[in-house]
């Protein structure tokens, strides 16, 4: 079989029950570092990051049948990804008991002592801006900044108007110069 299917043949493949697992194989080796890097902005935390991939793929597998294909199934994985991590946050602040400036402190103190951080100084204070952000901003702002993705991509992911993702992103951009000229 060869290794370069579209995401519509993968999925086709998938379907049709002849080799779902070779084919959900194909669409977890092609999304699964974008995937991971995209959870890990969102967690911090290199083992809750492996944790919640694990859990997205978890429900993509369960779920890729229902795919019906109205969005790109990057922007599916990336929407049940993007929700997982959130869930998880979610889930980590209710165990703890703890309110949300405190569970950005955690995050904060998670990124100071990541033995896989290998930023320096100036790329920490960046990722503390970051996380200074309101969840919704930060969300919006790692997509475009980091993943680069266009707008209307991430307003499929987070179920959102454009216009919207485009104050968001203006005013995290606003907000984390002025942590970085003023912190």
């Amino acid at each position: 079989m060869k290794n370069s299917y579209s995401d519509k043949e993968l999925l086709q493949i998938f379907n049709a029950g002849e080799n779902p697992d070779y084919a959900f194989g194909l669409i977890v080796k092609r999304y699964q570092e974008n995937l991971y890097w995209h959870i890990r902005k969102i967690v911090i935390s290199h083992e809750d990051a492996n944790d919640v991939i694990q859990e997205t793929f978890i429900k993509a597998w369960n779920n890729l049948g229902n795919f019906r294909g109205d969005s790109k199934l990057f922007t599916w994985l990336f929407r049940i990804a993007t929700n997982e991590a959130l869930s998880h946050l979610k889930r980590s602040k209710r165990k703890t008991w703890i309110p949300f400036i405190d569970l950005e402190n955690k995050l904060e103190n998670t990124l100071k002592g990541d033995n896989y951080f290998d930023g320096d100084e100036t790329q920490l204070k960046f990722q503390k801006a970051i996380l200074k952000l309101p969840e919704k901003q930060r969300l919006v702002f790692n997509m475009k900044y980091f993943d680069e993705m266009k707008y209307d991509e991430i307003a499929e992911i987070l179920d959102t108007s454009v216009g919207a993702l485009k104050a968001s992103y203006h005013h995290a951009v606003k907000k984390i110069k002025e942590y970085l000229i003023n912190d």
